[in-house]
């Protein structure tokens, strides 16, 4: 401890020092200091100071801006825009893929297409990550920290100004990967597309990791001080950061995650929380908290806090419940849950059918209310959603007069493709425990649109029908499937819906949209819930109408769960 304090000192110098202090000699007793040491000394630590300011400043731009800019968009829907101009909007620059015809198609297998609504977003926070990278550097020599010149202090600014940049990315990317995402609620944003955000948040955040310590490693290398920062406590937390990032971005690329996603998803977790402690310690072992950095850090834990402290309090709220699960074919399964109530989708754990009871599965909810039957429906067809075959074909239109209807239960009603993994367990068991994490995916309100048309592909049907059980106006099902197994199954919950239904039979959605249209007026909205490449192809037809057709009134809308 000093014997006395800076300012105690100076009351006691009775005397000028005759004394200069020597760059670099110990300050033992009162001594002048020259005045271009001062100098020096004065533009180090203000010009430091001022860089520090506009890091974090930068910082703050890029989180407010990732946040803000979905929200504003969403709020220009709100706006008296004329409805032809809304649709030409959306046809040419939001909806189309922003190459090609294929969105949720992977190219080559490798990763799915954005939209151009999705490129302008990617575009932006490219850009503005690579500009703030590059802006406000000022050097100020002569300067006591870097006195072999203004090149190497610039490069240091450089560095730490990356390095804070991949720490706000960090934040903003936990923000986007949530499904509590607050986001989610303040706009009409789909959590796919902040999926697809957070994957390129992602990537930019451990470039800047990458760029922040191959730079420091230049540095130390050419002053022959690497073998002695390199063993020190900050230095190693960063080295476990940099690398857990690094490992992170390999192993999620798409075809690890539909492939192996349970084992992706805990890699995923694991490695995650070593790049937060890692990040967090190289900080406070570093800095001892003088800068602020771990702020950054300290939002992106609370954000995961909260984003996890949701999923336990909705699982919580249902607590654990039983499964009933019946087979339909050789393809599909039901599962009913009495008890719960809700709608859009549910994930869904099964804590006794495998050892990883932290795994869970969304699911578009069938029906929110279960009548009360003996024995549910079995059935002996086989159907597949992924394709669409070519032979049979129904169209029917039901209505509920004259129907007697049996009480009914608040309970949710699922349909399940049974493939790998869990679904393919599922078929084994009459009834087992499970916990339910519900309701997510609120439905947009399409009231002003005159017609709704729903395409849907095999079990896609459930995530269409809270659609068509709430428009107060005209809506049609149009329903590929390739048997009728799975169309007995569901008719206790679509009778009453005015339907087609194509059995191994291909639909021409752009026949279908063309004839609805010049049949029901020009203000319609269409919803596509199935496989890849039918929600690819109503896509694309759907920009084609609103593009080419003059006066018309079209909104799409896709109801998918993304990789």
């Amino acid at each position: 401890m000093p014997k006395a304090t800076y300012q105690q000192t100076l009351e006691n110098i009775t005397m000028r020092p005759t004394t200069t202090l020597l760059t670099g000699q110990d300050l033992e007793k009162a001594m002048i200091v020259s005045s271009g040491d001062y100098e020096a000394s004065y533009n180090a630590h203000g010009i430091f100071e001022k860089m520090e300011r506009s890091h974090e400043t930068y910082g703050i731009i890029l989180i407010v801006t990732g946040s803000a800019i979905p929200i504003l968009f969403s709020l220009l829907r709100f706006l008296p825009l004329p409805t032809t101009a809304t649709t030409k909007f959306n046809a040419w620059l939001v909806d189309p893929p922003a190459f090609g015809s294929r969105h949720k198609m992977p190219i080559a297998g490798l990763f799915h297409m954005p939209t151009r609504g999705q490129a302008f977003m990617i575009f932006y926070l490219v850009a503005i990550n690579i500009i703030l990278s590059a802006v406000g550097f000022r050097s100020e020599q002569p300067n006591s920290f870097y006195p072999s010149g203004s090149n190497r202090e610039i490069v240091t600014y450089l560095t730490n100004r990356v390095g804070v940049l991949s720490f706000a990315n960090i934040a903003l990317l936990f923000l986007y990967a949530g499904r509590n995402n607050v986001l989610l609620w303040m706009t009409n944003w789909s959590h796919g597309t902040f999926l697809l955000l957070h994957r390129w948040v992602a990537w930019i955040a451990t470039l800047q990791a990458v760029l922040h310590s191959a730079i420091y490693l230049q540095i130390y290398v050419q002053e022959g001080t690497h073998g002695s920062e390199s063993k020190m406590t900050y230095w190693i937390w960063g080295v476990i950061a940099t690398l857990c990032m690094s490992i992170l971005l390999p192993a999620s690329i798409l075809p690890i995650r539909k492939s192996v996603y349970e084992f992706f998803l805990a890699w995923h977790v694991l490695l995650s929380i070593f790049t937060l402690v890692g990040c967090l310690w190289h900080i406070l072992e570093r800095f001892q908290r003088q800068w602020g950095y771990e702020n950054w850090i300290y939002t992106a834990i609370a954000i995961w806090g909260f984003e996890r402290a949701m999923r336990l309090g909705r699982v919580a709220r249902n607590g654990v419940k039983t499964a009933q699960v019946t087979v339909i074919d050789e393809d599909y399964i039901s599962v009913d849950i009495k008890g719960v109530s809700g709608s859009g989708h549910a994930y869904l754990y099964f804590p006794t059918l495998t050892w990883r009871v932290w795994e869970n599965h969304p699911f578009s909810v069938a029906s929110a209310a279960q009548a009360h039957r003996e024995q549910p429906r079995a059935l002996k067809d086989s159907g597949d959603i992924e394709k669409i075959g070519s032979t049979a074909d129904s169209s029917e239109s039901d209505s509920a007069e004259g129907r007697h209807h049996p009480p009914v239960e608040v309970g949710l009603s699922f349909v399940l493709r049974t493939k790998t993994g869990v679904t393919k367990q599922l078929r084994g068991h009459a009834s087992l425990p499970v916990l339910v994490e519900s309701a997510y995916g609120p439905h947009e309100d399409l009231s002003e649109y005159s017609l709704l048309i729903c395409i849907a592909g095999g079990v896609g049907v459930t995530a269409c029908l809270p659609y068509l059980r709430a428009h107060p106006g005209s809506s049609k099902l149009f329903w590929g499937v390739r048997s009728q197994g799975i169309v007995d199954a569901m008719t206790p919950v679509i009778t009453g819906v005015e339907k087609e239904v194509f059995v191994e039979k291909r639909m021409s959605v752009p026949e279908v949209l063309r004839k609805e249209l010049h049949n029901n007026g020009n203000s319609i909205a269409v919803l596509v819930s199935g496989p890849s490449g039918m929600a690819d192809e109503v896509r694309c037809a759907v920009s084609e109408i609103g593009k080419r057709i003059e006066g018309v009134k079209v909104k799409l809308l896709e109801e998918a769960f993304s990789w």
